[in-house]
């Protein structure tokens, strides 16, 4: 089954992943003091669509291409059987039988300066307490 998912534009340094998969939505979202990005103007936000077989390879292509410099990312897409969280340089494969890697990822990307209410990859999870 394929994965369905959200890719941010501007988190990009190499855009060229967004040939790769196919874009079912694009929605462009002007910057708030929420977002805690005031050098960008907008987010462009590309709902997805990646083929089962490529989960793993866009996972890495994704990893290697998120801006770091001003604020850390991640992208995030999932079918029934899994939920790829993607960070710059680090990739969770959570298995949606066994979600107790969410909580790794969640922590991890607070640990990277985004703020809590933006992890929400798995917002009903009963693993993620502090």
């Amino acid at each position: 089954m394929d994965y369905k998912g959200v890719i941010i534009q501007e988190s990009l340094t190499d855009t060229s992943v967004l040939t790769e998969v196919k874009k079912l939505e694009i929605k462009v979202e002007p910057i708030t003091k929420k977002h805690k990005t005031p050098w960008l103007k907008q987010w462009t936000l590309h709902t997805v669509k990646i083929p089962e077989d490529r989960g793993d390879e866009i996972a890495e292509k994704l990893s290697k291409s998120l801006e770091q410099e001003h604020h850390s990312w991640y992208a995030d897409y999932e079918n029934d059987d899994y939920h790829f969280i993607v960070f710059p340089k680090k990739v969770f494969k959570v298995d949606l039988k066994n979600p107790v890697l969410y909580k790794e990822a969640k922590k991890y990307g607070v640990a990277l300066g985004i703020p809590k209410y933006q992890v929400d990859f798995a917002p009903k999870d009963k693993v993620w307490k502090r």
